[in-house]
């Protein structure tokens, strides 16, 4: 899909970034600043993964994409005017099928907020959450594969871009200022109390 063809529909402000890049933090920022609806993969998928008793990998994976059809199923249902922010680690499928998905929508305006993070941070927030992630989620086996992840790991970049550095404290401010901007939300409506 070219950019070029996004010319009439939809809005998505995708929160983007590997395993424990502080994106469900952002999102929820976003959304409670400016009033819009979050969709999370872990947020549809976990619910699910609590009616089995054992989960591995594979299955974990593919409740994850099962996850990934039914936040695009429900924004392509929705109303031209939405905003959704979509919370998740878009890089776990090809960048093809996202670009599928948002076609499918009809997306017009794809904005995203990278989540960067260094291998040994990401590691280090993924091993902090291990006794307190749901049963089904990767284990302490899937670190070192993070910290690879993370190190190589880049924004979709279907649209404009900004970039968190989640090694540095969060400028709140200027990240409300940019999404405002983008949203074309009047400036005094982004002031922060």
């Amino acid at each position: 899909m070219s950019k070029s063809s996004r010319t009439q529909g939809k809005t998505v402000v995708l929160v983007n970034g590997v395993p424990a890049s502080g994106k469900s933090t952002v999102a929820r920022l976003l959304s409670e600043h400016f009033a819009l609806p979050v969709l999370t993969i872990d947020g549809i998928k976990e619910p699910f993964m609590a009616q089995f008793d054992e989960i591995d990998r594979p299955f974990n994976r593919r409740l994850g994409c099962a996850a990934y059809d039914v936040i695009w199923s429900i924004v392509a249902d929705s109303p031209t005017q939405c905003v959704f922010i979509i919370d998740a680690w878009f890089g776990f499928q090809p960048k093809e099928a996202l670009e599928r998905y948002l076609d499918q929508a009809g997306i017009a305006t794809v904005l995203e907020v990278w989540n960067q993070i260094p291998g040994s941070l990401a590691t280090a927030r993924y091993a902090q959450r291990l006794d307190v992630r749901r049963p089904g989620h990767p284990g302490e086996e899937y670190l070192p594969e993070l910290l690879r992840l993370a190190d190589s790991a880049q924004p979709m970049a279907l649209g404009p871009v900004y970039t968190v550095d989640q090694s540095h404290p969060l400028d709140t401010q200027t990240l409300l200022e940019w999404l405002g901007n983008k949203l074309d939300i009047p400036q005094h409506a982004l002031r922060i109390a």
